[in-house]
């Protein structure tokens, strides 16, 4: 089981903060394919990758990053400093 966590637009298109999710994806980027075919709202949140940024167990990653041993992805849109 992995924590999901979703961050500003992304979670208002999904409707949650968070949930646990069962996968047998092997990336990042399968795990997110899982999610757009089931319903909607995650095709929406997902439909552009290059719009959203990934961490995984607090780090950032890339969409190909491996998910064995994994606890938590959190995913949210490219932050700017100021």
């Amino acid at each position: 089981m992995i924590d999901v966590l979703y961050f500003a637009w992304v979670r208002e298109r999904i409707g949650l903060p968070k949930e646990r999710v069962e996968s047998q994806a092997a990336t990042v980027r399968e795990l997110v394919e899982e999610l757009r075919e089931r319903e909607e709202r995650y095709e929406a949140a997902f439909a552009d990758l290059s719009a959203l940024r990934v961490a995984v167990d607090q780090e950032l990653a890339d969409f190909d990053a491996p998910l064995a041993g994994v606890r938590e992805l959190a995913f949210f849109p490219p932050m700017t400093g100021g």
